[in-house]
């Protein structure tokens, strides 16, 4: 019986050596693969590839879904939405409030690196409230300019609110524009332009990872969309402040990472950088053309004087 134990403990012993010998050898095979492996599992460090799918549709969805819902409540027949239902403007923000933070957070999966998921999340949870208190807004306040109403006039000037009886009702309008153009505006714009930055932040590379990719004719025009349409956004909804703010966190950023981490800035940050100093650019250009009219300085009054191009289309094209 003792003999019997011993030889059955000696070939026990001797399997556990052969499973020891078959891990070492594994983990030998396995830690020479993984230079090689780690390579393969991170490309967006290794490449500087454009999100080409991500920013040509939320450049495409910004101009028509956002730019373009206004024209779109003017131009198509009254009578095809009653002024009891929603019209066609507010079916194109429903759905921009929809393609916007999934666009967002596309980009945050494909960022290089990692925020704050809860953060992030809460950004984009105000940012689509805010829309949405928007969306209730600039729905009625464009109903009211079928009706006669003036955008280049304060609430209280617009003729037809001199008129209304009770007067009180003129509070009620008042406190719909402050939800529209105020509460709505900054809910909206500054977790929209806080979840660019963070994403901006995650777009740079060292100098040696990856060569220089110099940018085709269509990234050019997308960009050149792209700015136009910041442009838009910054006049009309009446944020330079907040936009400028991020510009400048931008650039400042961007000369950090350079001179203190010697890193740059890969074609997707291009992009947004670029879009925004066409925008700054733009924005200049449209406050010197429009700088001495008295019918705009009367709405707009003050340094920080920035007019809204349907302002400009109430005033002098739509008679």
């Amino acid at each position: 019986m003792d003999t019997r134990n011993v030889r059955r403990r000696g070939r026990a012993d001797d399997l556990e050596e052969l499973m020891i010998e078959d891990v070492r050898e594994t983990d030998a095979d396995y830690t020479d693969a993984m230079p090689s492996d780690a390579c393969d599992m991170k490309p967006s460090r290794s490449t500087e590839s454009f999100h080409w799918d991500i920013w040509l549709l939320m450049t495409v969805q910004n101009w028509v879904f956002d730019f373009g819902r206004p024209i779109a409540a003017l131009m198509i027949p009254a009578e095809w939405f009653p002024m009891h239902l929603p019209s066609v403007g507010d079916y194109f923000h429903m759905l921009y409030n929809l393609v916007t933070p999934f666009c967002i957070l596309k980009l945050f999966e494909r960022s290089h690196t990692k925020t704050s998921s809860t953060f992030r999340n809460l950004c984009v949870i105000i940012f689509v409230m805010g829309a949405s208190i928007h969306l209730v807004g600039d729905s009625i306040n464009h109903r009211l300019v079928n009706l006669g109403y003036k955008l280049h006039l304060s609430v209280r000037d617009n003729p037809m609110m001199q008129s209304l009886q009770p007067r009180g009702l003129v509070d009620s309008f008042v406190l719909l524009y402050n939800y529209d153009e105020v509460i709505g505006h900054l809910m909206w714009y500054i977790p929209f332009f806080t979840c660019l930055f963070l994403y901006y932040a995650g777009c740079f590379l060292g100098y040696g990872s990856v060569e220089r990719q110099s940018q085709s004719i269509s990234w050019w025009i997308l960009t050149i969309f792209s700015g136009v349409y910041y442009w838009y956004l910054v006049t009309e909804g009446q944020i330079f402040v907040v936009y400028f703010i991020t510009f400048i966190a931008m650039l400042g950023y961007m000369i950090y990472k350079k001179t203190k981490q010697n890193s740059r800035l890969d074609a997707n940050g291009l992009f947004l950088l670029y879009s925004f100093a066409l925008c700054f650019v733009l924005v200049i250009i449209w406050v010197m053309y429009l700088w001495n009219d008295e019918a705009l300085r009367l709405k707009y009054p003050g340094l920080l004087y920035i007019p809204e191009p349907w302002s400009y289309y109430t005033l002098y094209i739509r008679k």
